[in-house]
Formats: structure tokens, C-alpha cells, sequence
């Protein structure tokens, strides 16, 4: 199964980290936010991005 990730938007609430980095790439817990979802979806199977 395939699965579309929506990765825009500006991410205000995050401004003092998105200053220099997009927010899919804002660490959490050393990883990028983009790779946490990523991790969850292929828990469930799906293996098929497109960002």
C-alpha cells in the first residue's frame, strides 16, 4: 500500500526551530519528525511514500 505524506506549511509554532530547517526535519528525540510518521506507517504495513 501506498501512502501520501503531506510535508508543507510554514511551521510557525515551531519558529524557533524552523528558522533554518523545514519542519519535517525538527528533531525529535534525535530524529526527524519526517521519520517518526514514516516508522509508524510501516509498523502497519505501508512501505510506499511519496513526500
Amino acid at each position: 500500500m501506498k501512502a501520501v505524506i503531506l510535508a508543507g506549511g510554514l511551521g510557525t509554532r515551531l519558529s524557533e526551530e524552523t528558522t533554518v530547517k523545514p519542519k519535517p526535519m525538527v528533531e525529535v528525540g534525535g530524529k526527524p519528525i519526517l521519520w517518526h510518521i514514516l516508522k509508524s506507517y510501516s509498523a502497519h504495513g505501508i512501505n510506499d511514500f511519496v513526500i
